[in-house]
């Protein structure tokens, strides 16, 4: 299984989380999924396997998600997916998926447990906090 990262190149988050991955010596498979958009069987299996709901992964800020009444707490989480599908940008991100396990990487530095190699060096944000150190 290769690394994938569910990534959105205009947020800092997920550019943040991609550079980790790459300082580990990885290159992932980036799925720009603004761009190609998601399936329900995708989304439910990546929700599965990181133990997250469609309310749990909802993106709530910088989103469409309160203008669609998304959430508000009676709302079904299948009205959540329906809307996620339509609109891509309504996933929280990054996903990441590595034989290690899938997660939502927010923040920046939960991708590091699912590194498979160690980081040789630091990792900084683009604002220049440190978010990842080697494993000692």
């Amino acid at each position: 299984m290769a690394t994938v990262i569910h990534h959105n190149p205009e947020c800092g988050t997920s550019r943040n989380v991609l550079a980790v991955i790459r300082a580990s010596g990885t290159e992932p498979e980036v799925v720009e999924y603004i761009q190609s958009g998601w399936t329900r069987p995708q989304l439910l299996a990546l929700f599965a396997a990181a133990d997250l709901t469609p309310r749990t992964a909802l993106r709530t800020s910088k989103s469409p998600a309160e203008e669609l009444g998304l959430t508000d707490p009676s709302v079904s989480d299948d009205a959540i997916l329906d809307a996620m599908l339509q609109h891509p940008v309504l996933v929280n991100r990054p996903i990441v998926c590595t034989p290690k396990g899938v997660a939502l990487c927010r923040p920046s530095e939960a991708v590091v447990p699912l590194l498979e190699n160690p980081l040789t060096a630091p990792v900084t944000k683009e604002d220049g906090e440190v978010i990842a150190t080697p494993r000692t």
